[in-house]
């Protein structure tokens, strides 16, 4: 099955009453675009539900995407197309937006190990668990659609260096973190925090970092 040329994703869902997409089809080589295999994941998606007839279309997407502020960062712009094609089609849906995960403290996007320290972008973020947006996506599928979008966030706010270190620590990283300024300012200034409207979910960050495996 290849999300981003369709093929095998209408004999996939045959039979399927839901679909939870949690997908981030990246290209595979250079013979495509980001935004075009983004977009061409999710019409394939959205078509293959429609020609099974799948009575409930769940889309994971991320909270802050439609700001203004970024309009130049290609990866949002995909994202927000996405949640276009999705609100668009013809399929029953509901589309949840998650803050960053707390497992996004080691995410190349804004995290580079090197040998000697570990530089991780300033990004200022509201981090949720990702058994906790698990568990949305499931309670969403569970419910009706058509609702609107629904945004959940972790109940901290915390600078995206201080989480790698704090992970880092439990993990028994050696090696220092150094904070390095985001291509986006916006990123550091609070333009991925949850709106008034968003659902806090926990656990807390030193909750969630007892959870984490020290044998990994």
């Amino acid at each position: 099955m290849d999300l981003i040329t369709g093929k095998g994703l209408t004999d996939a869902l045959d039979g399927v009453d839901v679909v939870i997409d949690t997908s981030n089809a990246f290209p595979p080589d250079e013979t495509i675009g980001l935004h075009e295999a983004l977009t061409s994941a999710t019409r394939h998606i959205v078509e293959a539900c429609v020609a099974q007839r799948v009575g409930h279309l769940v889309f994971l997407s991320i909270n802050g995407v439609d700001s203004p502020v970024f309009d130049d960062f290609p990866y949002y712009v995909a994202k927000r197309a996405q949640d276009d094609i999705v609100a668009n089609s013809n399929v029953p849906s509901t589309v949840v937006k998650s803050s960053q995960w707390h497992e996004f403290a080691t995410n190349p996007s804004a995290v580079t190990f090197e040998d000697e320290e570990v530089r991780v972008e300033d990004w200022l973020i509201q981090p949720v668990a990702a058994d906790t947006v698990a568990e949305a996506l499931v309670e969403a599928a569970l419910g009706r659609p058509g609702a609107g979008p629904r945004t959940i966030a972790g109940p901290e706010t915390i600078r995206l260096p201080e989480l790698t270190t704090k992970l880092l620590s439990r993990l028994g990283g050696p090696r220092p973190v150094r904070t390095t300024a985001p291509a986006l300012p916006a990123l550091s200034e609070g333009a991925l925090l949850a709106p008034d409207h968003a659902a806090i979910l926990g656990p807390d960050i030193d909750t969630w970092l007892h959870t984490v495996d020290t044998a990994t």
